[in-house]
């Protein structure tokens, strides 16, 4: 399974973007989908998870960010408004049996930069 982000970038805080992950090499629909992310110096954290229709939101991007999947496309996104300096980091696709906070999960996409200026 290969896991392709894209969709990153650089803005200005307040600024938005929308990141975008394909999975490919097998069917993913019973598995759930997630975003984690990496700051200079920090350790990778969870995001956002969707499962069945159901989403789960780290409480620092709760009423900023949006996940949201395509099961016919086969894509998970992620719309990320209001963005902060501090959301500044590596934002990893990641799918798993589970949708869980915990790490790891079982398969890992490459990475997008998100910068984000003031």
């Amino acid at each position: 399974v290969q896991l392709q982000a894209s969709g990153g970038g650089s803005v200005q805080t307040g600024g938005s973007l929308r990141l975008s992950c394909a999975p490919s090499g097998r069917t993913l629909s019973d598995y759930a989908l997630g975003w984690f992310r990496q700051a200079p110096g920090k350790e990778r954290e969870f995001v956002a998870a969707i499962r069945d229709g159901v989403t789960y939101y780290a409480d620092f991007v709760k009423g900023r960010f949006a996940i949201s999947r395509d099961n016919v496309k086969n894509i998970v996104s992620l719309q990320m408004n209001s963005l902060k300096v501090g959301d500044t980091a590596v934002y990893y696709c990641a799918a798993n049996t589970i949708a869980t906070t915990r790490q790891p999960w079982e398969y890992w996409g490459q990475g997008t930069l998100v910068t984000v200026s003031s």
